[in-house]
């Protein structure tokens, strides 16, 4: 039977868990409680294939931008920085899709102006803040599981309709399971 080698003592000299050097950040429209109950009861009704991830529940926003891994010692800056006017607006959320890349959505059925102003505005202040900016097109939408490829869309679902007068910055906390924190809402 092969050696596992040495035994090497606990370099740990306490329990506690360090905190990350970094935060994993993004932006979000935040839902309030009866919206995402809405958006609970659309993702429960679909079929999910047994290897499908449908999101948890506290975990169901819209991104506005994925900021990525930043410095702690940047959050105070980035949570003041980030503060740009928001006027009240809605987005209907229409159309339900699974992406060719296996992720469930729920798509806004048009993204109105207020919503890419909105975007843009963030995006400016982002790249004032020296944040890069996703080469990627926005394409706003609410991720309703992931590996769902074979899931089965619910027959009907009505359109919701969610009023908006503020958005967050969010932490994607590591670890089993992950987990979402809002650093900030900004009204």
């Amino acid at each position: 039977m092969p050696s596992e080698g040495p035994a090497r003592p606990n370099d740990r000299s306490s329990p506690q868990v360090l905190e990350p050097l970094t935060a994993r950040l993004f932006l979000a429209l935040w839902p309030d409680e009866p919206v995402r109950q809405a958006l609970l009861a659309c993702r429960d009704a679909w079929q999910w294939a047994r290897h499908a991830g449908p999101v948890p529940p506290r975990h169901l926003h819209l991104t506005l931008h994925f900021l990525g891994e930043v410095p702690r010692a940047r959050l105070p800056d980035l949570i003041a920085g980030l503060s740009v006017a928001v006027a009240p607006f809605e987005v209907t959320l229409g159309p339900l899709a699974v992406w060719p890349n296996g992720v469930a959505v729920w798509e806004p059925s048009v993204c109105p102006d207020v919503l890419t102003q909105l975007h843009q505005q963030l995006g400016q202040a982002l790249m004032r803040l020296g944040v890069p900016l996703e080469d990627r097109p926005y394409r706003p939408h609410v991720t309703l599981a992931r590996r769902a490829r074979d899931a089965q869309m619910p027959w009907s679902v009505p359109p919701l309709t969610w009023p908006v007068d503020h958005y967050a910055l969010v932490e994607s906390c590591p670890g089993t399971p992950r987990r979402y924190e809002v650093l900030r809402l900004y009204r």
